[in-house]
């Protein structure tokens, strides 16, 4: 029976159709959320969630090969960084220098209320650099606005995204990735055990976010390393449609039953379709961090009367615009630096600062006691025999 392991290939894959489709799925949800206040929704879960869950479970899967791969801590950050903050920071500066102005024009105000007004452009960009968002409206010019009042509503899960590869390097470090993969399924279990006791009603005391989110993207970590022992076959994936398609329909969370399945389908047809896809282009974080504030635009247009399938299709066609900017201009020429010898060269000079460190503790000290029956010289305090 094939494995995982024997239909994963890394050059022929459709993980990257399936990203681009998780990232259109977010981006319906929300351009009919900012539209009509309204979205598809199946107990606490809607269609926006399923997407976002299926970005962090092929996040997990990828990362964690990514992280065995390359068998480095500071290069596995740099990537990690590479992958996330440029395109991050240039989307901050392009909603605070143009985002912002072109809605204060569109309200019949001045293209400077952005950086006038209070909270301004300036401190969006500074107070949200650190990838935690903070600050979601610019100078109240969304104050008014029937629907989410946010420039990007979207980017909240990048903060959570960088936990969880945050949570994969600390179990690397701890060699628990290749030689205790048993503790990763653990912590799933765990974590499943948790999400039913908060279906159940009952307190648990963990974030609702980081339960969930750590959830699936852990679940995509098991299958990577657990791909030799994980089957692939069409009436496997078949039974977990069904097992996820119910958990979707007697759960209030859908996670109770569901994830896993969810896991397996994401994983059997990202490998066993017969032609692969493997797109030379990656616009999925583009689509992603862009398609919020160009709803929002389109929004405060004459647009924002026609029906909903229009709004939606017409955001989803003009988002591949600045979805295609930021994979050429920003997130390509960024992840060509990933060989960089520079996370090297920073472990190296940590490594050395460390030393010089415990050099300069130890001199300080002094040294030690001088063992019983010895004097500093070395030689015996005891008085010779007469």
């Amino acid at each position: 029976m094939r494995t995982l392991r024997d239909t994963f290939d890394p050059r022929a894959n459709s993980f990257d159709v399936l990203r681009l489709l998780f990232a259109g799925t977010v981006a319906v949800s929300h351009g009919l959320v900012l539209h009509t206040g309204w979205q598809p929704r199946w107990g606490a879960s809607t269609l926006g969630d399923f997407g976002l869950d299926g970005f962090f479970i092929l996040s997990g899967f990828l990362v964690t090969r990514s992280y065995l791969n390359l068998a480095s801590l500071p290069r596995f950050a740099w990537h990690r960084f590479l992958r996330i903050m440029p395109g991050f920071w240039v989307c901050l500066l392009v909603i605070a220098l143009v985002a912002a102005p072109a809605a204060a024009l569109l309200r019949g105000l001045p293209a400077g209320t952005p950086f006038t007004g209070e909270p301004s452009a300036i401190r969006y960009v500074l107070a949200n650099a650190g990838l935690l968002i903070v600050q979601y409206d610019i100078a109240g010019i969304l104050v008014d606005r029937p629907r989410e009042l946010s420039f990007n509503g979207a980017l909240w899960t990048l903060f959570f995204e960088a936990f969880c590869y945050t949570v994969v390097a600390a179990l690397g470090v701890l060699g628990v990735l290749r030689r205790r993969r048993w503790v990763v399924a653990g912590i799933v279990a765990v974590l499943a055990v948790l999400t039913a006791l908060q279906e159940a009603g009952l307190p648990v005391w963990v974030n609702e976010r980081v339960l969930r989110l750590l959830f699936v993207f852990l679940l995509g970590s098991l299958a990577h390393l657990y791909a030799d022992r994980i089957p692939m076959r069409g009436s496997i994936a078949a039974a977990a449609a069904a097992v996820f398609l119910g958990s979707v329909a007697v759960f209030h969370d859908y996670r109770v039953l569901g994830a896993a399945p969810l896991a397996y389908l994401i994983a059997w047809s990202g490998t066993c379709f017969p032609w692969p896809w493997s797109m030379r282009a990656d616009f999925s974080y583009g689509v992603y961090i862009y398609h919020w504030p160009l709803f929002q635009l389109l929004g405060l247009t004459g647009l924002a009367a026609a029906p909903s399938p229009l709004f939606v299709l017409v955001g989803l066609v003009l988002v591949v615009v600045p979805a295609a900017l930021s994979w050429y201009l920003i997130e390509k020429p960024a992840l060509s630096r990933k060989h960089s010898a520079l996370p090297d060269r920073i472990a190296g000079w940590t490594a050395r600062a460390g030393r010089r460190a415990v050099v300069r503790r130890s001199r300080r000290a002094g040294p030690g006691p001088a063992p019983a029956g010895t004097s500093r010289g070395g030689r015996s305090a005891a008085r010779p025999n007469r």
